[in-house]
């Protein structure tokens, strides 16, 4: 089947009718191919989509909303931030939106904005969305009591407690804790005694995840639990924190929140004369593009931001689409360590490493409230 000559202006669109009278079907079968039903053959699938390229045919939503009572929508809240973890969640949710054939709405919330989370809810629900995503990373004060009216269309939380209320509501992009499990038991296999913990800011709940899987593999092996630095996501207080680092001896190795801070925190120590990896090894979190071309190549634990947004979509589109069925079943993150040459062996040492701390701080010195308790590269 061969492209036809464009229409002229004066020329009516095509309709469904002329798909399925070019590709030698009935109406109904071309329904069935745009909705991707089952028992249509992959040749008639073919033929029918010939059709619809060689004749221009655009579906048309307006109409199909209104015979379906859906808008084949999707909403999604999300912060407005370049930072690259939740950027990086919000393309593979695009991607697979796109997919999907659902058109995607996005509203964004702002650091700081308690309300901001009711206020995207509430707008994309007054814009008949079908289905909500939820990708707020930040406990803000105030959220829970705020953002629990309850929602009537099926909600996707991602990497997060669920804030509102919804008779069907899916999480999905857990396992930080898991991930930041791996990163230790990599520098314990090693052979250091202990890990040392630059960690996000603790409103993210991404980085009370991570900070409670390291705290959580040392003490299940018995070791010693330092005090917790705290940075803000940025290299440059990764590089505050290494300055910091660099002046105790006994630290081998740092587990470090995110990519950044760990790029920052790796020329503080080398600045202060602490080589890396010889001695202090770094693990990094998120496998960013620049992570593999540093000096050194950083050992990351990299995020499965595709693989969270491809079954939470999934799992959400299957809600709205068969709103009396079961939920679909969730699996456990992919784990996926990159050991790069920033991690080693620790040096050989005669002072001991210190007893178990509990203490933690923030980089600048200011008041924190407490923190919760609890591309040569080889893939783990």
């Amino acid at each position: 089947m061969t492209r036809g000559t464009a229409r002229s202006g004066n020329t009516a669109a095509p309709r469904s009718v002329d798909v399925a009278r070019l590709a030698g079907v009935s109406q109904k079968t071309v329904s069935r191919v745009f909705n991707d039903e089952q028992y249509v053959s992959a040749d008639v699938r073919r033929r029918v989509l010939e059709a619809v390229e060689e004749l221009g045919y655009r579906r048309n939503n307006a109409a199909r909303a209104l015979a379906s009572g859906r808008t084949r929508s999707i909403g999604v809240v999300t912060l407005g931030t370049a930072l690259y973890g939740p950027a990086s969640l919000l393309m593979g949710v695009e991607r697979v939106v796109r997919d999907t054939g659902y058109a995607l709405r996005v509203v964004n919330t702002m650091e700081g904005d308690a309300a901001g989370v009711t206020g995207a809810v509430s707008s994309l629900l007054d814009q008949g969305v079908d289905g909500i995503v939820i990708s707020e990373p930040i406990d803000e004060a105030g959220t829970e009591g705020d953002a629990s009216f309850r929602i009537d269309v099926p909600v996707l939380v991602l990497g997060a407690p669920l804030p509102v209320t919804a008779p069907r509501a899916l999480i999905a992009g857990g396992g930080a804790d898991l991930m930041a499990h791996s990163a230790i038991e990599h520098l314990l296999d090693l052979g250091h005694l202990t890990v040392h913990h630059l960690a996000g800011p603790q409103r993210w709940y991404a980085a009370r995840d991570r900070l409670e899987g390291w705290r959580a593999t040392l003490t299940a092996h018995g070791r010693a639990v330092p005090p917790v630095v705290e940075g803000d996501w940025s290299a440059a207080s990764g590089y505050r924190a290494g300055r910091e680092l660099a002046e105790d001896g006994d630290v081998t190795a740092v587990f470090v929140a995110n990519d950044d801070m760990a790029i920052g925190l790796i020329r503080a120590l080398t600045e202060a004369g602490r080589r890396v990896p010889e001695d202090v090894s770094v693990v990094g979190f998120d496998d960013i593009p620049v992570a593999a071309y540093v000096s050194p190549p950083l050992t990351t634990v990299r995020q499965p931001f595709d693989a969270v947004a491809q079954e939470g979509l999934k799992r959400l589109v299957h809600a709205i689409e068969n709103p009396n069925a079961d939920p679909l079943a969730t699996s456990d993150p992919p784990i996926d360590l990159i050991i790069r040459a920033s991690t080693a062996p620790p040096p050989t040492r005669t002072t001991p490493v210190p007893g178990r701390h509990t203490a933690s701080r923030a980089l600048g010195g200011a008041d924190h409230p407490p923190l919760p308790s609890a591309d040569p590269s080889t893939h783990r």
